[in-house]
């Protein structure tokens, strides 16, 4: 299984939806809060080239978004990312 890892900030609804999402379909994620790392947050912006919130990063490969892992989960790419 690919080990996701979703970046977070504060008070961000689409992270809540994202996580709850991931929480549905049984994947466990690794969270990463940046609201208070400026410093972590220009390196993923960097990285992925996204600087919004949340991101998704599944086997290392920047997955996207809120919407990008939605999209992902109705195309059922999602299904071998199970927890066993």
């Amino acid at each position: 299984m690919a080990p996701v890892t979703i970046y977070t900030t504060d008070h961000c609804a689409r992270c809540v939806t994202a996580k709850a999402l991931l929480g549905r379909r049984g994947i466990a994620y690794e969270e990463i809060n940046l609201a208070k790392d400026p410093d972590g947050r220009a390196a993923l912006a960097s990285r992925t080239g996204m600087t919004t919130f949340p991101q998704i990063v599944i086997g290392g490969e920047n997955l996207g978004g809120l919407d990008d892992l939605v999209a992902a989960d109705r195309l059922g790419r999602l299904k071998g990312l199970r927890a066993a």
